[in-house]
């Protein structure tokens, strides 16, 4: 039986010790000379360029500003970040995500790769301080949709070109540790796994309607019954 599993990196996958939102002040001090209220602006769960628009609105830019400078940004903050995981302590890889990764491959049914708010390239970035990059066949990022919500569907359509089957519902698993993550799949019907090693506690999640809910990854047997407890089966694509 053949899943597309879809991972969450930042409180998922790994912790990287608040290296993306240093970044992202760095950035927006260079290209906007402000930065929002982001000492209480919540990261978790949305996406890089989500999270740039409504800082600089809270700061009181209109849209088309904003617009004007995404993309120097998004180099600086590139450039800010690899100096940051190079100079700090190398990413935390969170409990169990590599006895997962490792159990997945072995299984090989399996389509794993990654869902995410961050741009593709901080998504390598941070993945590839913490020598997870290659473990993941390809992605939906921040950097191909604003809205996390439209990310599901794009990893799907990727998934059919890659394999030529048709993934839907259930046998869509979105891992994650926001309510954002648990949300996201909801209009595709898909299973979600909320992991309580971010921000969110497990009754937060459990709240937001994941399916299964799990303290950490630790427990590989446990976190492969919660991938494949929603599973049916899937068709070769036309």
């Amino acid at each position: 039986m053949t899943r597309l599993v879809l991972f969450d990196v930042d409180g998922t996958l790994v912790n990287t010790h608040r290296a993306g939102s240093r970044s992202v002040r760095e950035a927006l001090l260079h290209v906007y000379g402000r930065t929002g209220p982001i000492d209480r602006y919540d990261f978790h769960g949305r996406t890089d360029p989500q999270i740039v628009r409504e800082l600089m609105r809270m700061a009181g830019l209109a849209d088309p500003e904003i617009d004007r400078g995404m993309d120097r940004l998004w180099d600086i903050y590139l450039a800010r970040l690899e100096e940051e995981l190079a100079a700090g302590a190398p990413p935390e890889v969170l409990p169990g995500v590599t006895e997962l990764l490792d159990a997945l491959h072995r299984n090989g049914d399996d389509l794993v790769a990654l869902l995410t708010g961050n741009i593709e390239p901080g998504a390598a970035l941070k993945l590839g301080a913490a020598d997870l990059w290659h473990r993941f066949d390809f992605g939906a990022y921040g950097s191909d949709h604003e809205r996390r919500d439209r990310l599901p569907a794009i990893a799907v359509e990727r998934a059919r070109t890659a394999t030529g089957l048709e993934f839907s519902g259930r046998n869509v698993v979105i891992i994650g540790d926001t309510p954002f993550d648990v949300r996201c799949g909801r209009e595709l019907g898909v299973w979600a796994v909320a992991v309580a090693t971010g921000k969110h506690s497990e009754a937060e999640l459990e709240a937001a309607g994941a399916n299964v809910v799990l303290g950490n990854l630790a427990d590989t047997g446990r976190a492969l019954e919660a991938i494949a407890a929603g599973s049916g089966a899937v068709e070769p694509g036309g």
